[in-house]
């Protein structure tokens, strides 16, 4: 049997130009319920004019949920919004029912979600943290006291100091292990480096259709479902962009607003491979009334991440959805898409449609060879290590043998400006380098074009 749950959103003080309704804000709050599970049986939206210290809502209005409770009998109250232990505490003893504000109801989720050893770390530790913040003495059990121990006796703890240094202790061994975890992903990134396979990061809000996306491109059987927080743990995949450059796409855990702060500490190890990546996609379900709201939620998410980084030019955006707008809303944004004239974005899309995908995925290899250029090499065909960092590094073009014994090996190849001075410097020596005419006739001007490029995107 399906549990039932009640949803209660609060409002305080007048609503702000731009700000979410109250009508959107209770769809994703009744969407994350549904998302374990749960059954809604009543909502309600609620303004108050200021929140009680004890109880949140007035008196009156306990009295009247009380009812609506004694009648429905739901398994939990889902409160959409932040609760003081104190208030939390006041409601349970006023409803005789179990109180669930939004952090601990997103944590439930993540709970439920997370598959993977590290995952499961993850949402422990933020589970962890947030029920220290909420051992208050709402029970007489808490207050007793155990035997002292040593020479001198005493009253010894009460049981909530004591479960105070239990929890403090296990937080300290899961951030241990998690720093091991750290260790690990820092390890990996910088294995990757080496490869060299760039880091492509698909980032959204919850239910954008980044799971969808990845799958499409990469087939690899993702969990993709229309519920919030479908992914939870990260999945790797590498792909083929049509100049043969190979990428990793990395799919993530979706954000949301006002996501829980002991979720954004836990998580930092997964999410920290998002602000590391090469290019970031921004998947947006532009269909969705508040995309524009839901975008500077991301954006938030990704500057508490990185608050010294500017992330703007890995950033392409992607828009998804587009086979669920109306036709006119969909050609305006087609017409502003189309006079970017970069590779940025935006990009439309639909992932559920596979509609212009290749478009995408051209616009990512342009975006990722935007500050390549072409340049000829001849290097004696002995010397395999200064071809194969060639390969590994850039894309050949055209390889061919020169002079009557062929023993040296001219290369048309692209790459960046900066992996052309890493060649130089470590080969030099052995291999002549000089960069070739762009396919109009002029020199390729590399400053001239990120400046173009820039100007562009600004």
């Amino acid at each position: 049997m399906t549990d039932t749950a009640f949803v209660l959103h609060y409002e305080t003080g007048p609503q702000t130009s731009g700000a979410r309704t109250a009508d959107n804000k209770m769809a994703e709050a009744i969407g994350l319920a549904e998302a374990i599970g749960l059954s809604i049986v009543y909502n309600e939206s609620v303004a108050l004019n200021r929140a009680r210290p004890a109880t949140l809502f007035g008196v009156g209005k306990v009295d009247e949920i009380k009812a609506q409770i004694d009648a429905l009998q739901p398994a939990v109250v889902i409160v959409n919004g932040p609760l003081s232990p104190i208030q939390q505490r006041n409601l349970e003893r006023a409803w005789s029912a179990k109180v669930v504000d939004r952090t601990g109801l997103i944590l439930e989720i993540f709970g439920d979600r997370a598959q993977t050893r590290e995952g499961r770390l993850q949402v422990e530790l933020a589970h962890l943290s947030y029920q220290r913040s909420r051992l208050v003495r709402s029970w007489t059990h808490l207050e007793r006291q155990r035997g002292g121990v040593g020479f001198l006796g005493g009253p010894g703890e009460t049981q909530i100091e004591s479960d105070r240094r239990a929890l403090a202790d296990k937080i300290a061994r899961l951030k241990r292990k998690l720093e091991d975890v750290r260790r690990t992903r820092s390890l990996q990134r910088a294995n990757r480096q080496r490869a060299p396979h760039p880091v492509v990061a698909l980032v959204g809000y919850t239910n954008a259709g980044k799971s969808t996306l990845f799958n499409r491109i990469t087939e690899a059987g993702v969990m993709a479902e229309n519920l919030l927080f479908a992914t939870l743990d990260p999945t790797m995949r590498a792909i083929d962009l049509p100049t043969g450059r190979r990428v990793i796409l990395s799919d993530t855990v979706g954000f949301i607003s006002d996501l829980p702060t002991q979720l954004i500490a836990a998580f930092r190890a997964t999410l920290e491979e998002v602000v590391e990546a090469d290019v970031i996609l921004h998947v947006r379900d532009i269909a969705h009334l508040e995309t524009d709201a839901q975008r500077a939620d991301v954006l938030d998410v990704l500057r508490e991440l990185s608050p010294d980084a500017d992330l703007s030019e890995r950033i392409i955006e992607v828009y998804n959805k587009i086979d669920l707008l109306p036709e006119d809303e969909r050609e305006a944004y087609a017409l502003a898409a189309g006079a970017r004239r970069d590779a940025a974005g935006p990009i439309l899309i639909s992932a559920a449609q596979g509609e212009n995908l290749e478009g995408l995925i051209a616009a990512l290899d342009d975006h990722m060879t935007a500050d390549y250029l072409i340049a000829e090499i001849e290097a004696p065909a002995e010397c395999g290590a200064a071809l194969a960092w060639l390969h590994s590094h850039g894309d050949v073009l055209t390889q061919t043998a020169i002079g009557d014994d062929g023993a040296t090996l001219r290369l048309r190849i692209r790459l960046s400006e900066a992996n052309l001075g890493r060649f130089e410097k470590q080969y030099g020596d052995v291999a002549a380098v000089r960069r070739a005419d762009a396919p109009n006739g002029l020199v390729v001007d590399q400053h001239a074009a990120s400046s173009t490029l820039k100007a562009a995107r600004a």
